[in-house]
């Protein structure tokens, strides 16, 4: 009879019975299987998906004519609309790229800037803005105020810039441009390198001798002027290992740097 009870009595099925019952005294491991999958990863946002809506005001297009005028000068009869618009002064501008190499791209520039001001104004600005904290300082407030019809809105911020070999000034001598009019409005890596950055870096650091970094960001139209920092040469510049913007330019190819930054760089090169 006892051996009968046993028998149909149920058995404890607890893990610290089951634990007492093995031959090793250890007890049982808990192992745990993830279900869930992995996030997957942030997609890049298309910074052209969205336009920016301008609506310039009456100096916003005086400087628009006056920049359009100058840049037009420099190409021998291109016509001005006398309600120049800034999709006419990006349309000088590709006109200008056209037939030229980077190098006579950006001289072209520094020659319009040249002739926007009177030819004693880079000896009188040398003798007024020495390179000093000050100076890069007050430049930049001048910058964040006065070009929102060129390259749109912008902010003054305070940063670690790097003023001379292993020098580094905290100041508030950075302009962070929010999204380029100019690079969204022209979709370019080379117009925004040759048409812009470098020959306004070169005209400040060499004839104004106020030195001037503009770093570019090409996953959102942002930049960077910094100034007070000198930039590198070109060829040691991120933007030159840059890709064209696809899908908005025809020679976009991912793997190589935009063929437009260094016109003479033979194809391939730095990729």
């Amino acid at each position: 009879m006892r051996a009968s009870s046993l028998a149909g009595s149920p058995r404890c099925r607890c893990p610290a019975a089951a634990g007492r019952s093995s031959s090793s005294g250890a007890r049982p491991r808990l192992r745990l299987r993830a279900t869930g999958s992995a996030p997957p990863a942030a997609q890049k946002v298309d910074p052209f998906a969205e336009r920016t809506v301008y609506k310039d005001n009456a100096i916003d297009k005086f400087f628009i004519k006056l920049y359009s005028q100058k840049m037009a000068d420099q190409l021998n009869g291109v016509p001005v609309p006398q309600d120049a618009k800034y999709e006419d002064f990006v349309s000088i501008s590709k006109e200008i790229m056209r037939g030229r190499g980077s190098d006579a791209q950006r001289e072209v520039v520094r020659e319009v800037l040249r002739n926007l001001m009177p030819r004693e104004a880079p000896g009188a600005f040398r003798r007024l803005f020495p390179p000093t904290q000050w100076s890069a300082e007050f430049n930049a407030l001048i910058a964040s105020m006065a070009f929102f019809w060129l390259v749109g809105e912008s902010e003054l911020r305070e940063a670690d810039v790097v003023v001379g070999p292993g020098q580094v000034r905290r100041q508030r001598s950075v302009v962070y441009i929010k999204k380029c009019r100019y690079l969204e409005s022209s979709g370019c890596v080379g117009m925004c390198t040759n048409m812009c950055k470098v020959p306004t870096q070169a005209f400040f650091t060499e004839e104004f001798g106020l030195p001037l970094t503009m770093n570019p960001n090409f996953e959102d139209l942002s930049c960077e002027m910094i100034f007070g920092q000198a930039p590198p040469p070109v060829e040691e510049d991120p933007v030159y290992q840059q890709p064209c913007f696809i899908p908005q330019c025809s020679l976009a190819k991912r793997s190589e740097p935009c063929p437009k930054t260094d016109t003479a760089r033979p194809a391939g090169a730095g990729a």
